[in-house]
This record gives C-alpha cells, structure tokens and sequence, in this order.
C-alpha cells in the first residue's frame, strides 16, 4: 500500500474522523465503524487532507482535468483544499468551483461559484464519502446543463465498500449508470488491512474482536 495512503488511514484515526463502536447508519444499519468528515476543523487537517486527495487524483484521474468541483456543502473545502495542494505541492494550477444550494437571483446569479466550465471541459468532482450518490447526480445534472463537459473521475475519501439500496455499493452505481471512474484514497479494505493489531498514537482501535465485528458486518452489506 502507498506511503500516502497508510497515513492517510492513520490521520484519520487521529482526527477522531474514523472512529469504531456501535453506530447506526442513515439508513438504519448497526455498523462498527463510522466515518464522520464533519471532525476535520483545523487548518493543519485541511492542509493534510488537500494533499491525501491530491495524491489520489495524480494516481487515479492523472493529467487528464481541466476542473476541479466540489458540491455543497461538504465538498465545498475539499475542493479548495485539493486544488491549494495540487498548486503548492504538485504545481498544477487547476481551477475550481462549486455550486451553491439555492441560485442566486441578483449581481450576477447563478448557481455555480468559482470556474464557470465550458466546453469540453474535463471535470473531476471531489466529495467526502459517497453514500447514495445524490450529490454527484445533482453535480452531473448541473454542470451539464452549463456546458458540455466531461466527467474524468470523483475523487472520494474512503470506499466503505458496501451495498446501497440494492445489490451494488454506491460507488459501483455511480460508474454504472454514469459512467465515471471512482478513486477513493483508500477502500476499506486498505483500511482493515493497515490497522488491524496496529497502534495508532499508543492504542489498537481495531483488535482482534473488532475485525470479527467488521467481518460480521461485511458478509450481510459488504460487496
């Protein structure tokens, strides 16, 4: 597994974003692990995690962008943070936009902030964690109604690797119906393999017991 991808596994332990126990889903599920990127409130962690995003985009999606979107709201810093890393650390200048939730009817209107695509415009959307994939459906729908760009790639946190109303996970949907490559930095499975029995900051959050929960959990939702 890439250096980036072992810390970036790591940071999110220790950002309190990946966290393990009992919890249940939006859709009602009893899981042991969760994943709340809403714990990222530094600069510092904003910094960290513009560079783990940009690290999956150069090894996913490449040269082939020509703009980076993030959807409200969540995806909103992400994408700020993910071009800052590309422009500081990979000197790749790549505009970027986002959109906002309700259009604006005076100054200039509209709803997309930042870059204004056009034609032929490459895009790759950066998001949190793909669940339903409605954020990236309302994304697609927007950008395509401003210009006939095309979808190179989304750009996700983590892969849970699980099924979503049906028999395909989200993101499997997402490059089905359409038709654009997911990369996450890390997929769960990168995620058990790398913390299980391993100490993060002195303390083993994923131990023997706890992998027997995650198995568990997997064999009824896992794909």
């Amino acid at each position: 597994m890439e250096q980036y991808k072992q810390e970036f596994i790591e940071f999110m332990v220790a950002s309190g974003v990946l966290l393990f126990g009992d919890f249940t889903t939006k859709s009602g599920r009893k899981t042991p692990f969760f994943i709340n990127t809403g714990k990222y409130r530094t600069g510092t962690q904003m910094a960290r995690l513009g560079r783990y995003y940009a690290e999956a985009l150069r090894a996913g999606v490449g040269d082939n962008v020509d703009v980076l979107f993030g959807p409200a709201y969540k995806g909103i810093p992400l994408v700020v943070a993910t071009a800052v890393a590309l422009s500081r650390d990979f000197g790749r200048d790549i505009p970027f936009a986002f959109n906002r939730k309700e259009v604006k009817d005076h100054g200039e209107g509209g709803a997309i902030v930042g870059h204004q695509p056009a034609d032929g415009e490459r895009v790759v959307i950066i998001e949190d964690v793909t669940t339903a994939g409605t954020s990236v459906r309302e994304s697609v729908a927007l950008l395509t109604r401003a210009a006939k760009v095309k979808f190179t790639g989304l750009i996700i946190s983590v892969d849970r690797m699980e099924k979503g109303t049906g028999e395909k996970s989200a993101v499997q949907e997402i490059r089905d119906t359409l038709g654009i490559p997911v990369y996450p930095i890390v997929t769960l499975n990168e995620v058990v393999s790398h913390l299980h029995n391993r100490p993060v900051n002195g303390t083993v959050v994923l131990d023997d017991a706890m992998k027997r929960r995650i198995d568990t959990y997997r064999a009824t939702y896992g794909v």
